[in-house]
């Protein structure tokens, strides 16, 4: 009988255990579901203010996103206005497409660099990325390659860096700026080497013919295929899930992690992204300039990417940011860069005019940050 006592004893402190951990667990899994639906809020706000429409927003803050475009809208105008009075050949056609096939190019790797940013991250080796693949890209090319598959050269070299980057930093948690910075010095070095400081000129007609002598509807190829990857890349960012969770991490990434989202994943898969960016612009720089050198990805591209991105709306501490602003920053930067060439600014000067109009956009974004507090 004491045996039988004993198994119903344990048998009842087994249910009474089980009945416990049922009811702990389920606590538990309601603490998460509502931290996942706080979250998710969070997230949805966070996109609204800097992708999404306005149609949930409070009037404070959609009245703060329009005065903060509008301010803007009116800088950039006076810019314009200020390059009309001195420098009347700014508005030519020529000077104008050239203009876009600059900003095509810049954008292309703000956009890329954008993606990471949002993430938390930062990509310094975007520039000797696009250099690296370029000089690869020719280089096969001139040795009588078939121009189609020099283009994936310069793809597929650009994805491995990006993934070698993201391997980094999600996977053995080192710091972004470091790792990039380190990458950077390795990919200018190696582009240095293989060409000892030389051009590569010897290009495929074909791929120049294609990419930028042939224009449609007056409009050269590179512009095309960057307005496209800018739709695309809105497109990710502001309409499917992965947008959502890079937007999430860059937000808290710990807090993302407890809500489910893959958090190593996506910052890897942002790193990728930057990587294809610096792909696609060493084909298109190639084929603008007919050659490839280890100069294309020089040290102030850097500046010119990260102040696009900046100038454009994004945060450097990651959760905020759009595409088109982005863009939008690489107009901005190209517009200042041509017009004091053409003037004839100094160097230095324009660096000082450079960022002095970098600040007071940087000011703009501070009142709307202040304004949506």
């Amino acid at each position: 009988m004491s045996e039988i006592g004993r198994a119903e004893r344990i048998g009842t402190k087994s249910e009474t255990f089980h009945k416990i951990s049922m009811r702990v667990l389920s606590i538990k899994r309601g603490q998460i579901a509502r931290f996942r639906s706080m979250l998710g809020r969070k997230i949805a706000r966070s996109s609204d203010s800097s992708n999404a429409a306005t149609s949930r927003l409070p009037k404070a803050l959609t009245a703060s996103r329009v005065v903060h475009w509008g301010l803007r809208v009116v800088l950039l105008a006076g810019l314009l206005v200020l390059i009309d009075i001195y420098a009347p050949r700014f508005f030519r056609y020529q000077n104008l497409v050239n203009i876009l096939l600059q900003v095509s190019l810049l954008g292309l790797m703000s956009m890329g660099m954008t993606v990471v940013m949002i993430a938390g991250g930062i990509d310094l080796s975007l520039p000797a990325n696009m250099a690296i693949g370029a000089v690869l890209g020719a280089m096969y090319m001139k040795s009588g390659g078939n121009w189609i598959v020099s283009c994936f050269i310069m793809v597929a070299v650009g994805v491995l860096v990006g993934l070698v980057n993201g391997i980094a930093v999600s996977r053995l948690k080192m710091i972004p700026f470091v790792v990039t910075l380190a990458m950077m010095t390795v990919l200018s070095g190696s582009a240095v080497w293989l060409t000892n400081s030389l051009s590569i000129s010897q290009i495929s007609n074909s791929f120049l013919s294609l990419f930028d002598a042939t224009p449609i509807f007056g409009i050269p190829m590179t512009i095309w295929l960057a307005a496209t990857v800018t739709v695309s890349a809105t497109v990710l960012m502001r309409s499917t899930v992965f947008g959502r969770w890079v937007y999430a991490v860059g937000l808290n990434s710990r807090a993302a992690r407890v809500a489910g989202v893959p958090v190593e994943r996506v910052v890897l898969i942002t790193y990728v992204i930057s990587g294809l960016m610096a792909g696609l612009t060493s084909i298109l720089l190639t084929a603008r300039l007919g050659s490839a050198s280890a100069s294309m990805g020089n040290d102030g591209m850097v500046l010119d990417i990260v102040s696009a991105c900046v100038v454009g709306g994004v945060s450097i501490y990651g959760g905020s940011g759009r595409v088109p602003g982005a863009v939008f920053g690489a107009f901005v930067i190209t517009v200042l860069s041509n017009a004091m060439n053409l003037i004839g600014v100094s160097y230095y000067l324009s660096l000082i005019i450079k960022g002095a109009v970098i600040i007071a956009f940087i000011a703009i974004e501070g009142r709307r940050e202040e304004a949506n507090e």
